[in-house]
C-alpha cells in the first residue's frame, strides 16, 4: 500500500463528473492510464492520475482536441502559456469566421436569397468551429440530397453553373485553402 488514496473508475467518474466511458476512452488513447488495477482487473487511479485528469479537462475546456491534449501532455515541460496562445489564435480564427457568417446572414436578410445560398450558409455555420463527426457528415449529405431532390433540373444546372463561376473566380491559393479547410472539417 502506497499510503496514497486510490479511486476505482466508478468513484473517479462520480467525483469528477466524467463518464466511465470517457475514462475508458482516455485510457485507450493513452491520455489517462490507471496507475494500478485490482486483482479483478478494475482500474485504480491515484492523486497524480486525478491531477492529470483535471489537466485534461481544463485543456478540453479551452477547446483543445484530444490529439492536441495528448501532444501537450507528452511535451510535459512545455510552457502552458504557449498552449493557451495557440488556442487563443484558433479561437480568434473561429471568431473571424463567425463574423464572416454574421455578415453573410445580414447580406442574405437584406435581399431575397436563393435556396442554394441558405444551404451554403448552413454548412459554413455548422463547420466553422470543428471537424464534423462521420455522423454529422452523413446527416449533412442526407439533408443536402433531400433538398436537391426538390429542385428542378434547371435549378440544379443553374446552381452548378454558379458554383463553377465562383470557383473560376478564385485564385489558386484560395482554392487550395478551401480544399484544406474542407479536408480538415471533414476529418480527412
Amino acid at each position: 500500500m502506497t499510503g496514497q488514496r486510490e479511486w476505482r473508475i466508478g468513484e473517479l467518474a462520480r467525483a469528477t463528473r466524467v463518464t466511465v466511458r470517457a475514462l475508458h476512452h482516455y485510457d485507450r488513447l493513452g491520455l489517462l492510464r490507471p496507475s494500478s488495477r485490482t486483482a479483478g482487473g478494475h482500474r485504480c487511479y491515484t492523486g497524480d492520475d486525478v491531477r492529470r485528469l483535471h489537466t485534461i479537462l481544463a485543456l478540453r475546456g479551452f477547446g483543445l482536441s484530444l490529439r492536441d491534449i495528448a501532444a501537450a501532455l507528452e511535451a510535459g515541460g512545455e510552457d502552458p502559456r504557449e498552449i493557451l496562445r495557440r488556442q487563443l489564435a484558433e479561437t480568434e480564427e473561429r471568431i473571424r469566421q463567425a463574423q464572416q457568417v454574421r455578415a453573410s446572414l445580414r447580406r442574405l436578410l437584406e435581399r431575397d436569397p436563393e435556396p442554394s445560398q441558405f444551404v451554403t450558409l448552413i454548412e459554413e455555420m455548422v463547420t466553422m468551429s470543428q471537424p464534423l463527426t462521420p455522423e454529422q457528415v452523413e446527416e449533412m449529405q442526407r439533408t443536402r440530397r433531400e433538398w436537391a431532390a426538390t429542385l428542378s433540373e434547371e435549378e440544379l444546372a443553374e446552381m452548378s453553373r454558379k458554383r463553377e463561376e465562383a470557383r473560376a473566380a478564385m485564385s489558386e491559393e484560395q482554392l487550395a485553402e478551401m480544399q484544406q479547410t474542407r479536408a480538415r472539417l471533414m476529418g480527412h
